[in-house]
């Protein structure tokens, strides 16, 4: 069966895409650790130094920003990309400093204030209850931790504009949006899918940023079709 590289966000661990690893498990999964480098560039060489020769590769928000650099360095590696909840466009002014803050209260020691913070932001009104989704999310900072959240806000801080290099992605290509995400609107994700010539892009309904655990069924069932050819 075809190999499938899944990549988290920011903060984010395997945990992310615990109900896509259980639904593909007739497939040879690997999980990205975005924990130990400082770049989106070294990010994504670490993948392509463990992954196999050829693979599916899915990246959810910061895991997409990785995914487009892949793309960049190795496309004859890929044999189909999925770009989840994520942007193409480099960060924006604003965006550095709230970043930049969020930095800070890290180095102060008042880590474990930022997880419930970026919670809020994360996920529509409609979810802000569910505490097994703020439980996850709480779960997946505490594996990364203080000096990997740094590292990979820096990382993101520094990336490139990858808006230029879509066009030249050719091979099949799922963009995934949700309806509520109050990070990454539908329309800025789906610049991505009328950069890149081969793509197909899924609305998914009711869903903020963290699509992988808002709406599995939805997002497992257009993964599961792009693995199939059908997107």
């Amino acid at each position: 069966m075809e190999p499938l590289v899944l990549v988290p966000g920011l903060l984010c661990t395997e945990i992310l895409f615990a109900p896509q690893i259980s639904a593909f498990s007739d497939h040879p999964v690997m999980v990205a650790d975005n924990r130990d480098h400082d770049s989106i560039t070294s990010m994504a060489a670490a993948i392509l130094e463990k992954a196999p020769d050829s693979f599916a590769l899915a990246g959810l928000s910061m895991g997409g920003y990785v995914a487009m650099e892949v793309m960049r360095l190795a496309p004859g590696r890929v044999s189909r990309l999925a770009l989840l909840n994520t942007v193409a466009r480099p960060d924006a002014p604003e965006q550095t400093e709230n970043r930049m803050r969020l930095v800070r209260l890290a180095e102060d020691g008042k880590f474990d204030r930022i997880a419930p913070a970026l919670f809020t932001g994360l996920v529509p009104p409609a979810r802000q209850e569910d505490e097994d989704l703020r439980n996850a999310v709480i779960e997946m900072a505490r594996e990364t931790g203080p000096e990997a959240f740094i590292r990979q806000e820096k990382a993101i801080i520094a990336r490139i504009d990858q808006r230029p290099n879509l066009g030249a992605i050719s091979c099949p290509t799922l963009v995934v949006a949700g309806t509520d995400d109050p990070i990454m609107p539908v329309e800025v994700v789906r610049e991505i899918h009328e950069g890149i010539p081969a793509s197909r892009c899924e609305i998914v309904p009711a869903c903020g940023h963290l699509s992988t655990l808002e709406r599995p069924d939805a997002v497992t069932a257009a993964l599961k079709a792009w693995m199939r050819g059908e997107s």
